[in-house]
């Protein structure tokens, strides 16, 4: 199948599986003994503020800074260790446990990224996100073969610039292809 690094997998309208129903994965990490990734349109009902407080991660922040983190939700990141935290990241600073998935866009699961957010220092365009969706050795080669997710490029814009809601129809139309069009019938032909 090729390295998936990089790459989103795109639920088509036929996945039923709750998990992954209408989702959109980052992948991360894609190798001959699986694969890791997260899904990025699923926003909890829990802020970044709420867990910077958890973690006793004390802000240095103005009020409008503040909202801010009460705003920014996290997200579901999958239904494998619902309670580890990852920041996906623009690219401008490299923290403690970063991996670099492509030019722009970085991860990290270091305590360290959090503290530099609660300090006003953190990266400018980041989603936060708890577990993650893992595949085993050749787990996902099948599901691609069944047809079981659509292949598309990512970019910063689809993780940072559109809203979580939108994104399933975006990952869709950068693969040129009209989400009103996809039938609930999905299979080989």
């Amino acid at each position: 199948m090729g390295e998936l690094t990089g790459k989103l997998l795109v639920a088509p309208p036929s996945l039923d599986e709750p998990n992954f129903r209408k989702s959109v994965v980052m992948i991360c990490h894609h190798d001959e003994h699986g694969c890791m990734g997260l899904i990025i349109n699923r926003p909890r009902k829990l802020s970044v503020q709420q867990v910077l407080d958890e973690l006793d991660i004390k802000t240095r922040l103005d009020d409008l800074q503040r909202d801010e983190l009460r705003c920014r939700p996290v997200y579901d990141g999958g239904p494998v260790d619902p309670m580890r935290g990852f920041i996906l990241h623009d690219a401008w600073h490299v923290y403690e446990n970063t991996m670099r998935i492509n030019e722009d866009i970085h991860l990290t699961t270091s305590r360290d990224v959090l503290e530099a957010i609660g300090a006003g220092q953190g990266p400018e365009h980041y989603l936060f996100l708890l577990g993650y969706a893992g595949w085993g050795e050749q787990q996902l080669e099948r599901e691609l073969l069944n047809n079981d997710w659509l292949i598309a490029p990512l970019s910063t814009d689809i993780l940072f610039h559109v809203a979580p809601g939108k994104r399933w129809s975006f990952g869709i139309r950068c693969m040129g292809i009209d989400p009103g069009h996809l039938s609930e019938q999905w299979g080989h032909a």
